[in-house]
């Protein structure tokens, strides 16, 4: 039976279960299913880090808030958790990592409806998972 997700600790683990279920799919050479899992990933980990950021504060959200929370557009995802200046700022210090993020951004839940390549599949997967630049690396310390 399926559960809803909804703690921050099963946004977390889901995001690496997505990550691996997307490693697993690169291995069988499926392309498509593979980009779209890794950026699922990354939507849950932005999604953990908003449950940090709300527990962190007294402060009532705008009323905008809860509508963004349930967006798939990564960009959105990012300010709604408010981590776009801290993005700069790391950016800034990492162009490597800038550069997974831009990756990253091309990313969208409306890809479903497309063919992926290899080339693409793995440029996001990498883009993700890489330990020393990677985008969930960056977002696990803000989660």
């Amino acid at each position: 039976m399926s559960t809803l997700i909804v703690t921050k600790a099963e946004f977390q683990r889901l995001a690496e279960v997505r990550l691996a279920e997307a490693k697993a799919l690169l291995d069988l050479g499926k392309w498509d299913g593979a980009y779209y899992l890794a950026g699922y990933a990354v939507e849950l980990a932005l999604k953990a880090c908003i449950i940090k950021m709300l527990m962190e504060t007294d402060a009532f959200p705008d009323r905008e808030f809860s509508r963004n929370c349930y967006t798939h557009a990564i960009k959105t995802l990012v300010r709604v958790a408010r981590l776009d200046d801290r993005l700069k700022a790391a950016g800034s210090g990492d162009p490597y990592l800038l550069a997974n993020w831009a990756i990253v951004l091309g990313w969208s839940e409306e890809k479903r409806y497309h063919r992926v390549d290899e080339v693409e599949a793995r440029a996001l997967y990498d883009a993700i998972a890489n330990e020393e630049h990677g985008v969930l690396p960056w977002l696990k310390t803000w989660w």
